[in-house]
């Protein structure tokens, strides 16, 4: 697609990132059959191809609209559209770009500020534990919207249980996340203990924090660069000395943004060659999933007659490309999991912020979701639904019964001795 960029974005490296983006995309729209905002709405600028025309309007001269701004917040960012695209267009950074220059150029009302700032500055802090706990503790009286993004006290659920420890030669760094150790730590500590018992040992990084991806994708591009930053430096005496094989991420959403550190930090003298090296160790916990299922195949138990519905989080089929590990290889170890029979790949509507920043899009998607996995078993539905992201889990999990988990948990729970 020819672009002829607008002075001002022409001395910008986001301008010019953007134009060679665009220069990819031949405008073909495979991407629209894939997109599910486009399923929901059937509005071209609600589908990558028309997203991708109003950016390409705005670089090279066009003045935003509040409309603009609209059709680029209702992205999911889930990146389908990269997984369908024949030209290999990288719809994700484009999309991050252009809602930074449409944010510099539009106002958006107070409410929204609120709300936005809220978000990125909340979920990071060190204050989201406490507060998730008093949320926690009166969630029975909280309204219908708010009690959904409240998980009940894990006293009520489980215990996350004893962290491992022994210590091994081989080690990988874990990332502990910024809001999972407050919902659901039984998560970190079921890695934990499948990594002990196959003889390696997960080591945490006190100061490092949130991935940055909260703020990043809410147009608080310098603060979610400041905290990979903060990250890097909290890891990188455990990479220099070789302490650690590799970074190992438990949170879909949190892995691909560390694997785009290198990408996200080129620009930054100090910290572009630490960035890429960090990028370049990082792992989805699934990625370790083939060594474990060899190592753990004389232990691991299945509970008996247990069906399981498995959701892929966009993050890992489309973001980080890895489908098909978790299912083959826990169906390898005894486990009766089955995805969706149709629209596997489409988002369930967590997406991050985003089932807060737009909870009726993201509602329909869940429901959507939830019917598919659903008919996955027929007239048996299954017994819980596993999936690979917090985000993910907490979603669907608001709107089912059913119980929703990591996989990681049940591998841990079938573990014996």
């Amino acid at each position: 697609m020819q672009t002829q960029l607008a002075p001002e974005y022409r001395a910008r490296a986001d301008g010019l990132q953007a134009e060679a983006i665009l220069r990819k995309c031949v405008h073909c729209g495979f991407c629209t059959a894939t997109c599910p905002t486009y399923q929901l709405l059937g509005d071209e600028l609600d589908g990558p191809r028309g997203r991708i025309y109003l950016i390409k309007q705005v670089l090279e001269g066009a003045t935003p609209t509040r409309a603009t701004q609209t059709h680029l917040d209702r992205c999911l960012t889930c990146r389908n559209c990269e997984t369908t695209c024949p030209s290999g267009v990288q719809y994700g950074h484009l999309v991050d770009i252009g809602r930074q220059i449409v944010d510099e150029k539009v106002p958006r009302p107070f409410s929204e500020k609120a709300l936005r700032w809220a978000l990125k500055e909340g979920l990071p802090s060190p204050l989201f534990a406490p507060a998730m706990k008093l949320g926690q503790s009166v969630r029975g009286l909280l309204p219908a919207a708010l009690k959904a993004k409240v998980p009940p006290s894990p006293k009520k659920l489980q215990k996350a249980g004893a962290w491992p420890q022994r210590t091994h030669a081989r080690k990988v760094l874990v990332l502990a996340g910024c809001v999972q150790p407050a919902m659901a730590p039984h998560i970190n500590a079921a890695t934990a203990r499948v990594l002990d018992a196959t003889g390696i040992e997960a080591v945490t990084a006190p100061q490092a924090g949130c991935c940055g991806a909260v703020k990043f994708h809410l147009n608080d591009q310098d603060g979610g660069k400041a905290q990979m930053r903060a990250n890097i430096d909290a890891w990188w005496p455990h990479v220099e000395s070789g302490a650690v094989e590799a970074i190992v991420i438990n949170a879909s959403g949190c892995g691909v943004t560390v694997k785009e550190y290198g990408h996200i930090l080129q620009g930054d003298a100090r910290y572009a060659a630490k960035a890429e090296r960090i990028s370049a160790l990082a792992r989805d916990l699934s990625e370790l999933l083939p060594e474990l299922a060899d190592r753990l195949a004389s232990r691991v138990r299945p509970t008996a007659d247990t069906l399981y519905a498995y959701h892929p989080p966009c993050t890992l089929q489309h973001g980080q490309k890895l489908r098909g590990g978790v299912e083959t290889h826990l169906a390898r170890l005894g486990f009766q999991l089955r995805v969706a029979r149709t629209e596997s790949h489409l988002c369930c509507g967590s997406a991050g912020t985003y089932s807060v920043l737009n909870p009726g899009l993201a509602t329909q998607l869940r429901d959507r979701k939830l019917g598919a996995l659903g008919e996955a078993f027929g007239t048996q539905p299954p017994d819980a639904i596993l999936s690979a992201n917090i985000g993910c889990i907490t979603h669907l999990q608001s709107g089912t019964p059913t119980p929703v988990k990591h996989w990681i948990e049940v591998l841990d729970e079938a573990l014996t001795g």
